[in-house]
């Protein structure tokens, strides 16, 4: 292959592709027609490919005279030491890589330094300076003679891509010409054959738009013929472009200054492109006006892409709403606008499909999706020109609404989205589903100072939204906010409490209907915090939020069960009841977890046998509801320990007396407030419903909240088992209760 043909090689690929953009061949063409000095004009070809290519270390080596040696041209990021080295290196087919390219006139690679048989003199050298692979190709002149070599080198073994060899291509191009430039007179010739290749639209004007000369490139871009140019009239190319664009360019060309920037410019079939413009302003010797060179490049597509990354970075691809980051920026400028008095303030709705979960879960997410798009196109039918949408992920969407923070206003809009979101949706399989909608409204700045504390904010009101029973929207409230700071005090004071063992149990007794002896008493966790006690129903869910129920169910478990021994050992022959959380039975994990804790609790206080038998675990009814094959069996593994299942709360969930036959439940707890006004026959009736059914499936009926003369004679008359209640006994400490037992001669 001779050197002539290996320089044409590769110039259809570059023609096709430019990797260099047209600000910096402008940078290298004003250099030249500046006439620069040739070290200064390689310099910046080795530093523009060095921006283009991020990592890369340029080098260019000129052939000596005698065409045997290669010396010092320009490598301002590669070591001195490495530099003042190579000086002077001969050439040779296995003399690194552009020595090689040098003597073969050919674009030679490697890889790997350390491993290829051309760097074998040169590797201690090259790897001392964190030189590890080198791709190298000849620098031609305009005959096709080798005047010296563009080099690419990287601290780290790296193969070439296709556009890295179109760059080193564009760099070797660059370099013949400035070094033909300053070696000969053909310079002229030169620039005009190089020029003419490159892929970027060339144009040489007079001061009256004469055209000079044009590069067939830029007839490509213009889609017109050389006969059809007589004049370049920018005004009309890139008349489309803003007018204060405009005014720029033609300010700076006509002060004698170069201009680059972006256009629009129009073909000569009058379609639109955008063109990356850079102009050049020079002067002939003896020429009074100026003439300039007007270098551009077709980015049509290139914009096209970045819009469409553009789109992307800021909009939900599925329902095409702002995303989570766009939206916070919209956020923001509401908020910076409100701030500047700009604006009054701005309302915000974070809203959320009620039980989404189940639609995607049944029908899949593809049919989910149907739903997503149709909820945003319903939500977007109710919204203002001004008012601003969006996704955050998942079935969570959220709205902004400029200039309006009145409740009255606020409550219609989220009133037309309950309506609108919750009507029947009919997706493509022809499924017919429904859904709706829960939500959350804060208002800048009346309830919030800044972007976090706003959605704090609308997250509060949502989850109190959600937890009244969905399908309706709440205002944020300042008790909502001291509720959460509440919850989140109680969410580190109950980890401390566990780790120092800060709580305690109280027991109530539970007695024998007709003769009121004690037969059992329930176990009732109490926690004195700061002091004072904290009532069961705020840390209770707020242990079960947090996960830490887990710990201390067990070691509710754990104290209770080893009252049981103490009573035992004093001869009373009391069973003891114990409430567990349905969230440890939300998996089959920890309904394993559950059983085999209790077993273990079990062993280690009583290794001789623990009397399970005693044991009652009660569970709320609701319960009952949840997938039922394994929660069977794990109940059935409890009862097979000896220990007994009750339905605590029993009428005030599910009412799930359909499932009593199913599971292995022995005794049913019903709730006080059936007893609450004895004379309400209706409540009356639903306990004589339950009562009677409870006797038909053989369980044993405890009734809660007895506190009267009154209420006790309604309960004997229903025949009930078991009675808890004020009436009898308060939850008592350990020691009082130990008290109580041995005043009562029925116990022992």
């Amino acid at each position: 292959m001779n050197a002539h043909s290996t320089k044409n090689e590769y110039l259809p690929s570059l023609i096709k592709t430019s990797a260099i953009s047209a600000k910096r061949y402008a940078t290298i063409l004003t250099m030249l027609l500046s006439e620069s000095s040739l070290k200064s004009v390689l310099h910046a070809i080795v530093r523009l490919i060095e921006e283009k290519n991020f990592g890369s270390k340029g080098s260019i080596l000129l052939l000596s005279a005698d065409g045997k040696r290669l010396l010092k041209g320009a490598a301002p990021s590669i070591a001195d030491s490495y530099n003042s080295a190579i000086h002077g290196i001969e050439i040779g087919p296995k003399v690194g890589s552009c020595g090689a390219a040098a003597f073969l006139g050919q674009r030679v690679i490697v890889e790997d330094i350390a491993t290829h048989e051309n760097w074998t003199l040169f590797r201690e050298l090259s790897l001392a300076v964190g030189l590890k692979s080198c791709w190298s190709e000849p620098i031609f002149g305009a005959e096709g003679d080798v005047l010296g070599t563009f080099a690419m080198y990287y601290d780290e073994v790296k193969s070439p891509r296709a556009d890295d060899l179109a760059l080193i291509s564009e760099a070797a191009l660059l370099a013949g010409l400035a070094i033909e430039r300053d070696r000969s007179s053909r310079f002229q010739r030169l620039c005009g054959g190089i020029f003419s290749q490159m892929p970027l639209a060339l144009l040489i004007t007079d001061a009256k738009g004469t055209v000079l000369d044009a590069n067939p490139s830029f007839f490509d871009i213009m889609r017109s013929s050389k006969s059809e140019l007589a004049a370049f009239e920018p005004h009309h190319v890139f008349g489309q472009s803003p007018s204060i664009d405009l005014a720029r360019l033609f300010e700076q060309i006509k002060s004698g200054h170069g201009w680059q920037g972006e256009l629009i410019g129009r073909r000569a079939d009058n379609e639109s492109f955008n063109a990356d413009v850079n102009v050049t302003v020079f002067k002939e010797a003896d020429d009074s006006e100026y003439s300039y060179a007007w270098i551009f490049a077709d980015i049509t597509e290139r914009k096209t892409a970045a819009d469409i990354i553009h789109h992307q970075a800021k909009f939900d691809p599925l329902t095409e709403l702002a995303n989570r980051p766009h939206l916070f920026e919209k956020i923001e400028q509401q908020i910076n606008l409100s701030k500047l008095g700009s604006s009054a303030g701005f309302s915000f709705i974070l809203m959320d499909l009620d039980n989404f979960k189940q639609i995607n879960d049944s029908l899949g997410h593809e049919l989910g999706d149907q739903v997503l798009t149709q909820v945003a196109d319903r939500i977007k039918s109710c919204l203002g020109e001004q008012d601003i949408l969006g996704r955050l992920g998942g079935d969570e969407f959220a709205l902004i609404i400029p200039d309006e923070v009145r409740p009255e206003v606020i409550s219609n809009i989220a009133m037309q989205l309950n309506e609108v979101v919750s009507k029947e949706y009919q997706l493509h399989s022809h499924q017919r589903v429904f859904t709706q909608l829960s939500a959350g409204i804060a208002c800048f700045p009346q309830d919030a100072g800044n972007l976090e504390q706003l959605l704090n904010c609308a997250d509060q009101a949502l989850f109190s939204a959600k937890k009244s029973g969905r399908n309706q929207f709440h205002f944020f409230t300042e008790q909502m906010q001291l509720d959460a700071e509440r919850t989140a005090e109680l969410y580190n004071a109950l980890k401390l409490a566990l780790d120092n063992n800060a709580f305690e149990l109280h027991y109530q007794p539970i007695v024998c209907a007709k003769q009121h002896k004690i037969l059992h008493v329930e176990a009732l966790v109490r926690w004195r915090h700061e002091g004072k006690l904290v009532r069961p129903d705020e840390f209770i869910p707020a242990a079960e939020a947090s996960g830490l129920i887990i710990e201390l169910g067990r070691w509710v478990r754990f104290e209770a069960m080893k009252t049981l021994l103490e009573l035992e050992a004093l001869g009373l022959d009391i069973g003891m009841s114990i409430n567990v959380s349905t969230f440890e039975f939300c998996s089959h994990d920890l309904q394993g977890s559950l059983i085999s804790s209790i077993v273990d609790m079990g062993n280690e206080i009583c290794p001789n046998g623990f009397p399970f038998h005693k044991l009652t675990l009660e569970i709320t009814e609701s319960l009952l509801m949840n997938e039922q094959v394994h929660l069977i069996k794990s109940l059935s593994q409890l009862q097979e320990l000896g220990i007994r299942i009750a339905i605590d709360d029993f009428g005030t969930g599910y009412s799930s007396l359909s499932y009593l036959s199913d599971f292995p439940v022995e005794i049913i707890k019903i709730d006080k407030s059936f007893i609450r006004d004895v004379n309400d026959k209706k409540q009356a009736t639903l306990v004589t419903a339950i009562v009677a059914l409870s006797r038909a499936l053989n369980l044993k009926v405890t009734v809660e909240g007895v506190e009267s003369h009154l209420q006790l004679a309604f309960v004997n008359e229903k025949e009930v088992d078991f009675i808890q209640g004020y009436f009898f006994h308060k939850p008592l400490e350990k020691q009082t209760l130990f008290e109580v037992l041995a005043q009562s001669p029925d116990t022992n």
